[in-house]
């Protein structure tokens, strides 16, 4: 089973449910909030979010954008996004994020919560938030490090995806979902020139 066919069974949905969550992952999805409130700071931004799931990130900051557009081939997420929409400046689109079907320029794009970390076209992903978000350093990872596998392990434990295999690169299930962590070396050798940040103590957050 490949992780498209995981996250369509409802598994973002279940690990979104805090009391599926360890501590460290709680304070790891914590810092990522307080991270994009202190970039999206005004209401002048319009910001894109690549992998953006049930788009909880954009609802959280749709009173402070001029336009939030979140892409997420999981159509059923996207319905769900749909109802959190509180403003006409907030939209949702089903696509692959390496084939994004935008020409609009973004202030910032963004991809959140490792999913750049599940994704199986890295490179064509972050292609696209390059050409989205032209700006340099406009282009935000949210990304696990090593640290993050003790944590992870007991996170899918709890959502009944035991862990088949360990890795220096990658945790892979029972069911075939495969989320990769990195070190700092490794990003700067995926991004090129880069701006990495420690995330609680589990992450990266990526500015390329």
């Amino acid at each position: 089973m490949a992780n498209e066919e995981v996250y369509a069974g409802g598994l973002l949905n279940r690990a979104l449910d805090p009391s599926t969550q360890p501590a460290e992952i709680k304070a790891y999805l914590q810092a990522e909030i307080d991270l994009l409130q202190a970039l999206v700071a005004g209401g002048d931004m319009a910001v894109l979010d690549l992998g953006c799931g049930t788009g909880r990130h954009l609802a959280m900051l749709q009173a402070r954008l001029k336009l939030g557009v979140g892409v997420d081939y999981e159509h059923s997420y996207l319905a769900a996004a749909a109802g959190q929409v509180r403003t006409q400046y907030l939209h949702f689109v089903t696509a692959d994020a390496t084939a994004v079907p935008l020409a609009f320029a973004f202030d910032l794009a963004i991809c959140m919560t490792n999913t750049w970390g599940t994704m199986s076209d890295k490179a064509g992903v972050l292609r696209e938030m390059r050409r989205l978000s032209p700006r340099p350093r406009s282009r935000l990872l949210s990304v696990y490090s090593p640290a993050s596998v003790p944590a992870r392990r007991e996170w899918y434990r709890r959502l009944e995806q035991p862990v088949l295999e360990v890795t220096d690169e990658y945790i892979l299930t029972e069911a075939g979902f495969r989320s990769e962590h990195f070190s700092a070396d490794r990003l700067r050798a995926l991004t090129g020139d880069c701006e990495i940040r420690p995330l609680a103590d589990i992450g990266y957050a990526v500015f390329v």
